[in-house]
């Protein structure tokens, strides 16, 4: 008998116009006037499916009428529950309050403390711990805005949203309830067990579970936050930890820096790949290393380096410059103390070197940073100043205390050369070569050179005249023995030991022929020849080839001599004929 009063009462109330005093709405909800109640169609209007009681109180909600106990209403498929509602039916406007819960046809559900909903625009707003729900998240907020026909859900005063597994925060987020999709502004922060994902723009897709990145972000390690992601644009797949960085992308790893025009970087293998202008960039090291495309293998502490790459190791006094068609860098533990790591640069195919004091050429270079050893394989060529160094193989070693070359160990057909006089254009070298060569640097320059197995040597002997005080050259010696000991001065080289089976013999210039003044294996290169560090970004700088003069005046007058002596003893011979 209840039930049928109820449906009576309902019935007769709702087939009566309200009270025409319009409803006062949130600000979203605002709209132009609504249609006329006789205008719409039975199922676009707002339905009482149950309530405990109906009441009309003229002090209350401008007299319109409200239900309580058990409310329950329905618009096209979603249902309203509440303590209390009043239906301005009218308007075909709802107000909620009190432990209101939304259970839309999507399968969301949206609880707060109170709800307006406007079924003409069918969008509505719930205010005081709302929280939505779906089968992909929990969005928890004051004040969330909900727009049913666009299928979007917003709030703008700060919310969380939770997987189950990561907790997001935002200043302003929407929700397309469609496609699953976030879209979060303003101080964004997403809390993973792994990482922490901040920036200004992140739109996450809840179904693929990838975020996209606008504006300054980052994707911090927790167990490490030293190594992080940072990028203006970008994609981040959330599942598999890869990301793709296409704005401003560094990666930080292992105190070093990973730079480029694109970045494409896995965080469980730790691999990643730069193409563009590439950086990765070692601050501990004090060495960068820059070229068109670039990976790093974060596990293994390593990096590659290709297209044009060139390496700098940048020192207090002397910066050193490698180039190659690629540069590998890596970290080892010390074979003595594990907890120490040292660094190694390796540079392949067509390797250059460039140091104030020192240049050099080389198919492959190996250089220990740590403990400053290099090492230069096939065919290594090595400049100082107007002095060249080649054989098999060159190993330099550096002081890493003051960052300069203390010497050079060049193993097999060991051969150094030096300019006479490099103020002048004369075809003149002293030369000395071996089996084995040590040289050693003084004040940045080569000043000694100790050759054993097979040691020779091709110097231009200078006196001082006497009268004229300037130096007179006395001519050329040639030595021969299984050890030598020279000093490079500056215009001069002097053999100052010989030993074990020593021969020299010293020729004045008018006695030597010239293809006696080199050595046959005499290579010495000025079209290769790196003079600035620019010179290694290319093969070769392919400078013009310095054409040298050679002094063979005295030789020529004293063979003219001999050949004029020849004829007139030939001369003197008496003539046979022949009957």
């Amino acid at each position: 008998m209840r039930k049928i009063l109820f449906l009576f009462i309902l019935i007769s109330t709702l087939s009566f116009a309200q009270d025409k005093t319009p409803v006062k709405r949130d600000p979203y909800l605002q709209a132009p006037a609504p249609p006329r109640q006789q205008a719409l169609k039975p199922e676009d209007k707002v339905k009482i499916i149950n309530a405990d009681q109906i009441i009309k109180d003229p002090a209350k909600y401008d007299g319109n009428q409200y239900f309580t106990g058990h409310v329950q209403i329905e618009h096209q498929g979603s249902i309203l529950t509440a303590d209390e509602v009043v239906l301005y039916n009218e308007e075909n406007f709802v107000k909620a309050i009190g432990n209101t819960r939304l259970q839309n046809t999507d399968g969301s559900v949206i609880t707060a403390g109170e709800m307006e909903y406007d079924a003409n625009t069918q969008k509505g707003v719930a205010r005081k711990n709302v929280v939505l729900t779906d089968p992909k998240q929990t969005i928890k907020t004051d004040i969330l805005y909900y727009d049913r026909l666009a299928s979007q859900a917003y709030f703008n005063t700060g919310g969380t949203i939770s997987d189950g597994q990561n907790v997001t925060y935002a200043k302003v987020g929407t929700y397309f309830l469609s496609t699953r999709v976030v879209d979060l502004t303003g101080n964004v922060k997403i809390d993973t067990p792994q990482y922490i994902i901040e920036g200004p723009n992140i739109k996450q897709n809840q179904n693929t579970k990838i975020a996209d990145f606008s504006g300054p972000s980052t994707i911090t390690n927790r167990a490490n936050p030293k190594n992080r992601v940072y990028t203006e644009k970008g994609t981040y797949k959330m599942e598999t930890k890869e990301a793709f960085l296409t704005k401003n992308p560094k990666i930080f790893y292992n105190d070093k820096i990973l730079t480029g025009d694109d970045i494409y970087y896995n965080q469980i293998t730790g691999f990643g790949k730069a193409t563009g202008n590439v950086t990765i960039d070692d601050p501990k090291e004090k060495r960068y290393i820059k070229g068109g495309y670039g990976e790093i293998f974060e596990k293994k502490d390593s990096s590659m380096m290709t297209k044009n790459p060139y390496a700098v190791k940048i020192m207090e006094k002397d910066s050193v410059y490698f180039a190659a068609e690629k540069i590998i860098s890596y970290q080892r533990p010390d074979s003595l103390d594990i907890k120490v790591k040292k660094s190694y640069l390796r540079a392949y195919k067509k390797a250059r070197i460039y140091k104030s004091n020192a240049q050099g050429r080389a198919d492959s270079i190996a250089f220990n940073e740590t403990d400053g050893i290099m090492h230069m394989y096939t065919k290594p060529i090595l400049w100082s100043g107007e002095k060249q160094v080649t054989g098999d193989k060159v190993e330099a070693y550096f002081n890493v205390k003051n960052e300069n070359i203390d010497s050079l160990r060049v193993i097999g057909n060991a051969f150094a050369i030096s300019k006479v006089d490099s103020l002048n254009l004369k075809d003149e070298f002293n030369q000395v070569k071996g089996k084995f060569m040590t040289v050693y640097y003084d004040k940045n320059d080569i000043k000694e050179a100790r050759v054993v197995g097979n040691a020779q040597s091709i110097v231009y002997v200078d006196d001082t005249d006497q009268e004229t005080k300037k130096p007179e050259r006395i001519g050329i010696t040639l030595s021969a023995c299984g050890i030598i000991g020279a000093l490079f001065e500056e215009r001069a080289l002097q053999i100052i030991s010989c030993s074990i089976g020593a021969t020299a013999d010293t020729y004045p210039m008018s006695k030597i022929e010239p293809a006696r003044r080199k050595f046959a294996d005499f290579n010495w290169n000025t079209k290769d020849r790196i003079r600035k560090w620019q010179d290694i970004l290319v093969d070769s700088p392919n400078y013009e080839e310095v054409k040298y003069t050679a002094d063979n005046e005295l030789f020529d007058h004293a063979q003219e001599a001999v050949e004029k002596e020849r004829a007139k003893e030939e001369a003197k011979k008496p003539k046979r004929t022949r009957k």
